[in-house]
C-alpha cells in the first residue's frame, strides 16, 4: 500500500485494522513524511520504542516518490521529467511567480483527447496515473528539490477528468491539513470539457476547488476540428454543465483560450466567444499558441493577442493575456511530451 494514496484518516484506518493503532500514530507518521519530508519511518519519534512495529510498517507502506529522470530550466521555469513504472515518463512544470509558486501536474501519461494544437494529445493515452503518482510529483518537487509550492494546477499531461477517481483521491491527499496542506482554493482542475466529469466534480461538494475549461472556439464546427472531444460533449452540453455546477459564492470559471493564427483569432471569433459565455461568471485567459515539434499552428503574435483581449474586454468580459514561459525547453502550455532542449 502506498502512503501517498492515503489521507491521514485512511492511514489511521489501515493502522487500526492491521496493527491496532489509531490516529495518534497515524498523525505522527503522516506529519513526519509529508510535512517534514522524511520517508524514513525509523526516525519517527513516536515509533522510537516500537521495534518490530516500525519494521512492519516500513514493509507494508511504500513512501517513495517518482524518480526524476531529467530537468531543464529557462528563466526560473523548471521542467521536471519523472520516470514511472513500466518505463513511462511524465512531466511537471514548476513556475515561480511574484506572489506564488505554481506546480503544473500531470494526471495521465499521454492523453486521449487529441487536441490538434497539443503535443501531449499526439501521444495518445498510454495510461492513467495512480493517486500516489500524482501526489508523488508534488512531494518530489517540494521535498526532493526543496521548491516551495503554493498553487497546484492540473494542466500538465493528460485530461484530469478522464482519470477522475485517481485525481479526486490525489486532491484529498494533497489538501489534507495534517500533510501537504494545499487548500482547494489553491488548486485548479483544467478540462477539455468532459461534461460528465464536470458534473461528478460538482457532486463532490468542493466549492473551493477552481475549475478551468479549455475552450479555444465558440462554435461546434471549429471546436470539433480543434478538439475532438467536442463531438461527444458539444458546446450546448458544456454550457449547461457549467450553469449547473455548484460554484462557491462569487466564484468564477477560468476559460482558457489558445490563439491560433488565422484559425480562431478574428473579431468574429471574439464576438462568438462572448456570446457563448454570456450568463456565466468567467475570467478568460488568452495565450498565444506554443508551437512544438510538428505543430501545424502558429501564434498570431503578442500584438494581435493584445488586440484579441481588447475585443473581449469590449464585450464586457474580464480577460487576461497570459505570457508563455518555458517555450525553449518545451515546458509551455501544449508542449509537454516533447524533449527538453
Amino acid at each position: 500500500m502506498h502512503l501517498f494514496s492515503l489521507t491521514c484518516t485512511d492511514f489511521a484506518a489501515a493502522l487500526h485494522q492491521g496493527w491496532g493503532k489509531g490516529m495518534f500514530h497515524a498523525a505522527a507518521i503522516y506529519r513526519h513524511v509529508f510535512k517534514q519530508g522524511n520517508p524514513d519511518l525509523a526516525q519517527v519519534p513516536e515509533l522510537a520504542q516500537a521495534g518490530i512495529l516500525t519494521q512492519e510498517l516500513q514493509s507494508a507502506f511504500n513512501v517513495s516518490s517518482p524518480a526524476i529522470a531529467a530537468m531543464a530550466v529557462q528563466e526560473g521555469v523548471t521542467k521536471i521529467v519523472f520516470s514511472l513504472a513500466g518505463g513511462l515518463r511524465v512531466e511537471a512544470v514548476w513556475i515561480p511567480m511574484p506572489r506564488r509558486t505554481t506546480l503544473c501536474l500531470s494526471s495521465q501519461a499521454g492523453c486521449r483527447m487529441g487536441c490538434a494544437f497539443c503535443r501531449t494529445g499526439a501521444l495518445g493515452l498510454l495510461r492513467n496515473l495512480a493517486a500516489e503518482e500524482i501526489v508523488g510529483q508534488v512531494y518530489a518537487v517540494r521535498h526532493g528539490l526543496g521548491r516551495a509550492i503554493d498553487n497546484i494546477v492540473f494542466m500538465g499531461m493528460g485530461e484530469p477528468l478522464d482519470n477522475f477517481d485517481n485525481v479526486a483521491q490525489a486532491i484529498r491527499v494533497l489538501s489534507d491539513q495534517r500533510g501537504l496542506d494545499i487548500p482547494h482554493s489553491h488548486m485548479t482542475i483544467s478540462t477539455a470539457g468532459l461534461t460528465d466529469g464536470i458534473r461528478r466534480l460538482g457532486e463532490l461538494g468542493w466549492p473551493g476547488l477552481n475549475l478551468a475549461v479549455s475552450l479555444n472556439a465558440a462554435d461546434d464546427e471549429l471546436r470539433s476540428q480543434l478538439m475532438p472531444v467536442n463531438a461527444i460533449h458539444p458546446l450546448a452540453q458544456l454550457k449547461q454543465a457549467l450553469q449547473d455546477y455548484p460554484l462557491r459564492k462569487k466564484g468564477v470559471f477560468f476559460i482558457e483560450y489558445v490563439l491560433l493564427k488565422g484559425v480562431n483569432d478574428s473579431r468574429g471569433h471574439a464576438a462568438r466567444l462572448a456570446c457563448f459565455l454570456e450568463g456565466l461568471p468567467v475570467r478568460v485567459n488568452v495565450i498565444g499558441c506554443n508551437p512544438g515539434p510538428d505543430c501545424l499552428f502558429e501564434s498570431p503574435g503578442e500584438e494581435h493577442c493584445r488586440l484579441f483581449c481588447a475585443w473581449l474586454a469590449g464585450e464586457g468580459l474580464f480577460v487576461r493575456m497570459r505570457s508563455s514561459r518555458g517555450q525553449d525547453i518545451n515546458a509551455a502550455c501544449g508542449q509537454l511530451g516533447g524533449p527538453a532542449h
